[in-house]
């Protein structure tokens, strides 16, 4: 009985045993807790000061939580440069605590730079000094005031505390809502057009009409708003400044209509020896800013096109209907995604061919653009060879387009492919090159039903246009398998 006791013990005490050991590990494994000179909520912090040999700069919340800067200058601050200041310094972690008790900081270099921050519901600011590096590990020297000890904080602080009032500044001072934009007036040295917005689609107005391609008014609105400053050369302009950095006529001007903001904002940027300047009409300032915008300014009308004669997505024609002179076939697509004809027996149609018919529209681009004046006969679009209407559905809306097909025309063009290797000696290497540089094409006038231009497309597709019912229908042996 005893001896059965004692084994029972022994058991009972090698597993607590065991408990304590592995409890011991585990906390041994766990890192200890980092000491902190500072640890307060960086939210609460509502003015920051940051005190240099050469400068001090102070910051300051305004009452919809944005920085400014209100000396040396008043100007907006960059958000993300004062935050890392407010985040850094108010939860600011020690590498090492170098003296406990240090009556002479001058030894490390204390003070080089000063960090005010004043805290929410705190009477005192709290300040902390640093001075110079230690060349073990680069971390800086740091104290805060009232304590006696030295300690050692993260060397990444040094770059953000060498920051000039420049790097705090927010350097997008011309930002703007792009979506709000209703319409633009540009003018980049001989280049001129106007553009207006209907509903989510950009349409050029003048020197001609046309659909424009969103992305690129998309970019130009947000190359215009994200414009960064290099240099800020005047904080209030006067008439002699916008007269020196020509300005007042300058190369480049455009204009912008937001009607919910009730404004009317222009720009106005030139290019002066190697340096591109910029201000607006609702700026006090003039900035040099990057020349890139150039670029985006100079495209001309035609580029800014729509290339594509009709815009959708393939996957969300829902119906296509067909119509021809002794033809009229609509198909139509179920919650199953497979096709039907539109008709009594709605009998099962050939997904593959109707759906690389889509495809095929949906990836339409123009060679060349035919604008109006025309005679619609001399394309063969008084009486259209086929008229094709696809429905598509987005979210609840359904949309139908429509894309009338009139004549082809075929044009000897050189081609686009790189050249190959010739057999044969040189003068017939000349002559088959030569040959092989060209070669014939066809092409077909097409017409969105909506747009009053046309399109001049690659004629391809066109073999996919049915030419009756049957072309459309299901193969036999399709069928047979489904049965």
């Amino acid at each position: 009985m005893k001896f059965k006791t004692t084994i029972i013990l022994v058991i009972v005490f090698g597993a607590l045993l065991a408990f304590v050991f592995l409890s011991d590990i585990r906390e041994k494994g766990k890192p200890e807790a980092a000491d902190k000179l500072v640890d307060l909520a960086s939210d609460d912090v509502e003015k920051i000061i940051l005190k240099k040999q050469e400068e001090s700069i102070t910051f300051s919340k305004d009452d919809e939580g944005n920085w400014l800067i209100t000396e040396p200058l008043e100007a907006k601050a960059d958000k993300y440069e004062v935050d890392r200041i407010a985040d850094d310094f108010s939860s600011l972690e020690i590498e090492r605590i170098v003296d406990e008790e240090q009556a002479d900081p001058g030894k490390y270099g204390i003070p080089d730079k000063e960090i005010s921050l004043f805290f929410k519901d705190k009477e005192e600011p709290v300040k902390v000094v640093t001075g110079m590096e230690n060349p073990l590990d680069n971390n800086l020297f740091a104290q805060r005031t009232g304590e006696t000890r030295i300690v050692l904080v993260p060397s990444h602080l040094k770059n953000l505390l060498e920051k000039k009032v420049f790097d705090f500044r927010e350097k997008k001072i011309f930002q703007f809502k792009t979506d709000e934009v209703k319409s633009i007036d540009l003018q980049s040295g001989k280049i001129q057009w106007k553009a207006e917005k209907d509903g989510d689609e950009w349409f050029l107005k003048k020197p001609l009409e046309s659909l424009v391609e969103k992305s690129e008014i998309t970019g130009l609105l947000s190359s215009l708003s994200d414009l960064k400053a290099k240099e800020f050369v005047s904080e209030a302009k006067k008439e002699e400044e916008i007269a020196e950095y020509a300005l007042d006529k300058p190369e480049h001007e455009v204009t912008l209509n937001l009607p919910l903001e009730n404004q009317t904002v222009r720009f106005s940027i030139n290019k002066k020896e190697d340096k591109t300047y910029a201000t607006t009409s609702l700026s006090s300032k003039i900035v040099e800013v990057e020349d890139t915008i150039l670029e985006t300014l100079g495209k001309n009308p035609g580029e800014l096109r729509e290339k594509e004669v009709a815009d959708f997505y393939s996957w969300e024609a829902r119906k296509i209907q067909v119509k021809k002179k002794d033809l009229s076939v609509t198909a139509v697509k179920d919650g199953d995604n497979q096709w039907h004809f539109d008709n009594e027996e709605g009998e099962a149609a050939d997904k593959e061919k109707i759906e690389s018919l889509i495809r095929k529209i949906e990836n339409l681009e123009a060679e060349e653009f035919i604008d109006p004046p025309f005679k619609p006969a001399e394309y063969g679009l008084e009486n259209p060879r086929a008229t094709i209407t696809i429905s598509v559905k987005d979210d609840d809306e359904t949309e139908d387009i429509t894309v009338l097909v009139g004549n082809t025309v075929k044009e000897t063009v050189k081609k686009t492919e790189p050249d190959q290797e010739l057999a044969g000696g040189e003068k017939e290497k000349d002559e088959k090159k030569a040959e092989d540089e060209f070669e014939e094409k066809e092409w077909v006038y097409l017409k969105n039903a909506r747009l009053d231009y046309l399109f001049k497309t690659e004629s391809g597709f066109l073999e996919e246009i049915p030419g009756s019912i049957e072309f459309w229908k299901k193969p036999v042996e399709e069928k047979e398998d489904e049965d």
